[in-house]
């Protein structure tokens, strides 16, 4: 399995985008920039609406009402973090399979933070309708937070393995 994965980020790394992100000088800067941005944004609006399944803000909109509002945004910015995380890992794919703190970040914290995720916006709508949200909603808004700060950390880490 880990043969048939190096093979395919040999693959990602000699096709012609994966060789421009890598050879140029200023495009890898310049889509890490446009990554972390997307990540800021959709790390921004989860946070915004976990926070708010904590009680923590002002109680002008309830959790429903407030992931609803923000539902574009953060796919707008998961589709940024993903398109700019797939541009990076081109340029050098065989390098980031080998680095352990990758393979946590992607191997297991973002998958489970993922579907943590899609859990609590589907839920957000039945648990946030009021200003007094269910013990659940505050303890999967927690979960929530606790694993994307793991997701960051992993991602931290990468440059120091």
């Amino acid at each position: 399995m880990y043969e048939s994965l190096v093979t395919f980020c040999k693959w990602l790394e000699s096709t012609w985008w994966g060789t421009g992100v890598r050879t140029s000088l200023w495009v890898y800067p310049f889509i890490q920039l446009i990554h972390f941005s997307g990540l800021s944004l959709w790390l921004g609006t989860n946070a915004a609406v976990d926070m708010r399944l904590l009680g923590v803000g002002k109680k002008r909109q309830t959790a429903a009402e407030l992931s609803d509002a923000l539902f574009a945004w953060n796919w707008i910015g998961f589709c940024v973090v993903v398109l700019g995380g797939f541009l990076l890992f081109s340029a050098t794919g065989s390098t980031y399979v080998a680095n352990a703190a990758f393979r946590v970040k992607l191997g297991i914290f973002v998958p489970l933070a993922l579907i943590w995720h899609i859990v609590v916006q589907q839920k957000a709508r039945t648990w946030g309708q009021t200003s007094d949200t269910p013990i659940a909603a505050k303890l999967a808004g927690s979960a929530e937070l606790l694993l994307w700060i793991c997701v960051v950390t992993a991602a931290v880490e990468i440059p120091n393995h």
